[in-house]
């Protein structure tokens, strides 16, 4: 059973809504949720379509390499991810 303490650690940084910056960036490029999850697994990131779905949704926190496949799928970087950068 998770401890309230642990149950911080779930949720994305506060202000920063990663989940929803590749969210948009994907809808961006008409990349369908199914077809991200089928682009991440072919760059060697195990992910199913329940935890990228939570990832977009920001109750679960993405890995490093998810983030890094993202990065290449979406041709974008780690900032624009971030929120660093503005869309266009």
């Amino acid at each position: 059973m998770k401890s309230e303490s642990s149950i911080d650690r779930i949720i994305q940084v506060d202000n920063i809504d990663i989940g929803q910056n590749i969210a948009r960036l994907r809808k961006s490029m008409n990349i369908k949720q199914t077809d991200m999850v089928a682009k991440l697994q072919t760059n060697g990131v195990d992910v199913s379509i329940y935890s990228y779905n939570r990832i977009e949704r920001g109750t679960q926190n993405p890995t490093v390499s998810l983030l890094y496949a993202c990065c290449h799928i979406l041709d974008c970087d780690m900032n624009m991810l971030f929120g660093f950068n503005s869309f266009a």
